[in-house]
């Protein structure tokens, strides 16, 4: 609440109005800047997690560091109308050495930040850095409650180093008597690591976080089955079918609120429409060498086109297809 505006207040309104209309008529309108962004630190990582074009080493599209010129220009042009920041696409943030530094600018532009972290990186020097930087939400991937089991996800993963990252920050927020950032616990439920639940539950309150959130897993070649797949179907995204195949629970709409009220950039500047183009796929513009003004992309052809085409139809989108939007993912 404390980093709120009247203008932020109004463009909101502007995007949620400008979304009801196009969901209604069938076509795109668009009015107001982005409420939400993600965006890239790195591509880097020091995992292998099975399902995770950073942890595969499997992208098509360069790996690099996001550079805080080019942040410093995004902040700057959306600062009076941006609620919130993602500082997280692909990769592990902490490996860029100026991921803090970036966070620290946004908070005092007034912008709630979050990131998201394997925390192997948490030593007592970062997690103060990281209290002292301003970060709102700092969400940990904790996806076991025992080394055997979290190492089957987060292959080349130490779960004594997250554990010991998850105090060290809880620790430094006593310290420095903050409020932040809010430590949440993401346990991606898959099927080696569903008998852990109600103990990570447990850790949790051990660890004394704010928050533990159950999430399922996104599989790329799901229609013949996967080892990963659970077994509880509350915490999976897939259905079997009668022929033994497996098919996506959800229904793919005839629109999609990310696409009027957020965007991702990635490290190196290209401006993709959300969080499943992992790949950078979807091209809808680039801010990298001279800095052309994301608002001039947010409004251009290609972004207005895509708008269009979903509003037609998401089913023949192929980053759609996985799509949890107006799924219930969190239990």
């Amino acid at each position: 609440m404390r980093k709120l505006s009247l203008r932020k207040i109004y463009n909101a309104f502007l995007i949620f109005i400008s979304y009801q209309i196009s969901k209604y008529l069938g076509w795109e309108v668009h009015w107001g800047d982005p409420i939400s962004i993600a965006i890239e630190p790195t591509t880097s990582c020091n995992l292998r997690c099975p399902e995770c074009p950073s942890g595969l080493r499997s992208f098509t599209r360069d790996t690099g560091m996001l550079s805080t010129s080019l942040f410093e220009n995004v902040i700057q042009e959306l600062q009076g109308t941006l609620m919130n920041l993602t500082f997280y696409f692909q990769g592990e943030p902490y490996l860029n050495k100026n991921f803090l530094k970036m966070v620290k600018i946004a908070d005092e532009h007034k912008v709630f930040t979050s990131t998201s972290t394997n925390a192997h990186y948490l030593n007592d020097q970062n997690a103060d850095a990281t209290v002292k930087s301003g970060l709102d939400r700092l969400i940990v991937s904790l996806d076991g409650t025992t080394q055997e089991t979290y190492e089957k996800y987060r292959i080349g993963g130490d779960i004594e180093k997250v554990l010991d990252g998850i105090r060290n920050i809880v620790a430094a927020k006593d310290r420095l008597k903050s409020k932040t950032p809010e430590v949440v616990i993401q346990f991606l439920v898959v099927r080696p690591n569903e008998h852990q639940i109600e103990e990570a539950k447990e850790l949790a309150k051990e660890l004394k976080v704010d928050d533990i959130q159950f999430k399922t897993a996104q599989i790329y070649d799901y229609e013949n089955g996967s080892p990963l797949i659970p077994t509880l179907d509350q915490y999976s995204r897939y259905q079997k079918t009668d022929d033994g195949k497996y098919q996506f629970k959800g229904k793919w709409e005839r629109h999609c609120w990310r696409l009027w009220n957020s965007a991702v950039i990635t490290w190196d500047g290209n401006v993709v429409p959300c969080c499943f183009d992992k790949d950078a796929k979807y091209v809808l513009g680039t801010l990298k060498n001279d800095y052309i003004g994301f608002r001039k992309i947010w409004r251009n052809k290609s972004y207005v086109s895509f708008r269009k085409q979903l509003l037609k139809g998401r089913e023949k989108i192929d980053i759609c297809k996985n799509c949890t939007e107006g799924l219930s993912i969190y239990n």
